[in-house]
């Protein structure tokens, strides 16, 4: 099989804070509240299938399992459990997130086969007004936020941050975090699906019963001071240049602007992954060219080699590091 860009089925959540913004991206957006779309997943909780070429209706885990490194590349095809080893998705949130936090890597009350899981967050839109949460007010430590939580006073401790669109925010694993209302994000992150949250508004979940709170988990994991992370406006002052967003252990994310053909070229140690954030263009590559608009999500394979990004794109490029 010759490698070529694949674009994938994406998996909708219905969440009790979501939304339909997700529809303008032309995603296939069932009735619903629905917070987030898995653009490109291989998880228990959700796994998305090719939409295009001879791989059609292949799982990525089957593509894993069968292709290995030509298509993720040295690095890619040697994860901890098997899987592929990141998680894209793309958030609408309607409403604001319970207030969370998730473990890393080493913390031992991890499910079986489950990552930590650091993250960033890429502001795709955001309404006037629109904040989140973005890690513990200073000098908060385990007992003042214990206390904090057993008062009903938990947003006291919290730092609230303005957002507006082409914002980022690298949040690695300990970091307490909430998108508020009224934001569109992209997510790049380790393969997980292991939330512990902190407060969730007292509001039922999508059944109308209250949803867990993992208080004790959340006090454990939480690092209370030096997390690491870290936030900028993304203003690119040249088209056809890449723009460090987040550099971590798990992956790397760059933003870049198209203005007339861009000529790129994989390595044999990782696939990339491209999210279009607004715009339209097309990739093409040796044997065949495919249109891409604001939504559009691509896993490159390692083998692709050369290929060139064309249009007025705003686009992310992420791989591991």
């Amino acid at each position: 099989m010759k490698p070529y860009p694949l674009q994938f089925v994406p998996e909708m959540k219905e969440r009790v804070w979501g939304g339909r913004s997700l529809e303008k991206f032309g995603l296939p957006v069932q009735d619903g509240s629905i917070g987030e779309g898995w653009m490109i997943a291989d998880h228990p909780n959700g796994t998305t299938k090719v939409a295009n070429g001879e791989l059609a209706g292949m799982v990525l885990g089957e593509i894993r399992s069968r292709f290995g490194e030509s298509i993720l590349g040295t690095k890619g095809a040697s994860s901890k459990n098997g899987r592929f080893p990141l998680l894209l998705k793309l958030l609408d949130c309607e409403d604001d997130l319970s207030i969370q936090v998730h473990p890393g890597d080493d913390y031992e009350r991890l499910p079986a086969g489950e990552l930590g899981k650091t993250e960033m967050w890429y502001i795709l839109d955001a309404k006037p007004g629109a904040k989140i949460i973005y890690g513990l007010k200073p000098g908060t430590d385990r007992e003042s936020l214990a206390e904090a939580i057993q008062q009903n006073r938990i947003l006291d401790c919290l730092q609230e941050v303005p957002v507006t669109a082409g914002d980022s925010f690298y949040i690695p694993a300990g970091t307490v975090h909430a998108l508020g209302a009224g934001v569109l994000v992209a997510e790049v992150q380790q393969n997980s699906d292991t939330v512990y949250r902190l407060y969730d508004y007292d509001r039922p979940g999508l059944d109308g019963q209250p949803r867990e709170l993992h208080i004790e988990d959340s006090l454990s994991v939480i690092t209370y001071q030096g997390a690491g992370a870290t936030r900028m406006t993304t203003e690119v002052t040249e088209a056809n240049q890449w723009l460090t967003l987040a550099h971590s252990p798990y992956f790397i994310v760059e933003k870049g602007i198209t203005d007339g053909p861009w000529e790129l070229e994989t390595t044999e140690e990782t696939f990339v992954i491209h999210v279009v954030c607004d715009g339209k263009g097309e990739i093409c590559w040796e044997d065949g060219t495919l249109p891409l608009q604001a939504g559009s999500c691509l896993l490159i394979p390692a083998s692709l080699g050369s290929y060139q990004l064309k249009g007025s794109m705003t686009v992310l490029r992420s791989y591991l590091p």
